[in-house]
């Protein structure tokens, strides 16, 4: 049997939303949706307040797992995130994981934070929010990895670990810091925020995953993850741009072989067969993050809904 039967019989993955300003109300409504069709699960990406839509989705659903993907440690009170995160465990039934990272340099100096060490400051936020009294049963906290080190400091205090933007070809090799007994728990979550875009036309939906992973070649930690992943003549190449202040030059310098490695475009068919092979490098939760090649966040979750629909 060939990977293309297979993958008709692939798991539904989770999705992931933000509430875009001015169509919060659609949001939840999408949200409705999503658990009716049966997918793994609704995670709430940084942009926008992850806690605040999280409040919202206990409210709007009923079975459907979510959580925060994820929460910037630095934006709030460790005592402040630990009365919302019960909150939202408790009036969910159990359902809320609690994705927490430090984000990244750059973005938390644009609003005015300055971070310490990543590693130490995880490490005292996960012992403060757990030692926060008289808010509840709190729920599992899942870190967010990219680099080794935080990849095993997730095994470490929590129950689990989520990337986004991995390589698919590295993931086994970030999963190898984590005990074999914790990798094949079905109560620690391994997930991955990929970007998706589905359509026939594999250069626009190529072209429109390129504009989205614009950003990230902008952050340090993520260029010094890709070369660990093998793409260091790649994030040479942008580093090099970026020092020129020739941005308009990086989709250019986004190779296939690497943006097919860290997101799924193209025809259904691809896109299925491309989520397979996450699942098969030890990914038991993918995050899809759809865009639309023709058209805004709500035609990107139509599209992904009738590739699903195939399956059922």
């Amino acid at each position: 049997m060939t990977r293309a039967d297979r993958s008709t019989s692939i798991p539904k993955p989770a999705l992931a939303l933000v509430a875009v300003p001015g169509r919060k109300l659609a949001t939840l409504e999408l949200a409705r949706e999503i658990e009716q069709r049966e997918f793994a699960g609704i995670y709430c990406a940084s942009f926008g307040d992850a806690m605040g839509l999280s409040h919202s989705l206990a409210h709007v659903t009923e079975r459907i797992p979510f959580g925060t993907s994820i929460a910037n440690i630095y934006m709030r009170h460790v005592t402040d995130y630990a009365a919302s995160a019960a909150m939202i465990h408790e009036i969910s039934g159990g359902r809320f994981r609690f994705g927490v990272g430090v984000s990244h340099g750059p973005m938390n100096r644009r609003v005015g934070i300055e971070g310490g060490k990543p590693l130490s400051d995880m490490r005292e936020f996960v012992a403060k929010l757990r030692a926060t009294p008289r808010v509840g049963e709190l729920p599992p906290v899942v870190m967010a990895g990219l680099r080794k080190k935080m990849v095993a400091l997730s095994a470490e205090l929590s129950e689990g670990v989520v990337f986004a933007n991995a390589s698919r070809s590295h993931t086994k090799e970030s999963l190898s810091v984590i005990s074999e007994a914790q990798r094949n728990d079905p109560n620690f979550f391994i997930g991955n925020m990929i970007p998706i875009c589905i359509s026939d036309d594999v250069e626009a939906a190529a072209a429109v995953n390129r504009r989205s992973l614009t950003m990230y070649l902008g952050l340090p930690n993520y260029r010094n993850y890709w070369k660990e992943a093998g793409y260091v003549e790649e994030m040479e190449a942008v580093e090099a741009a970026l020092e020129a202040r020739e941005r308009e030059r990086l989709p250019e310098l986004m190779t296939d072989r690497w943006l097919s490695d860290c997101s799924l475009y193209g025809p259904g068919r691809r896109v299925l067969e491309g989520l397979e092979a996450w699942y098969e490098a030890g990914l038991r939760t993918p995050i899809l993050v759809p865009s639309s090649a023709v058209g805004n966040q709500m035609k990107a979750f139509q599209e992904t809904f009738e590739l699903f629909d195939r399956l059922d």
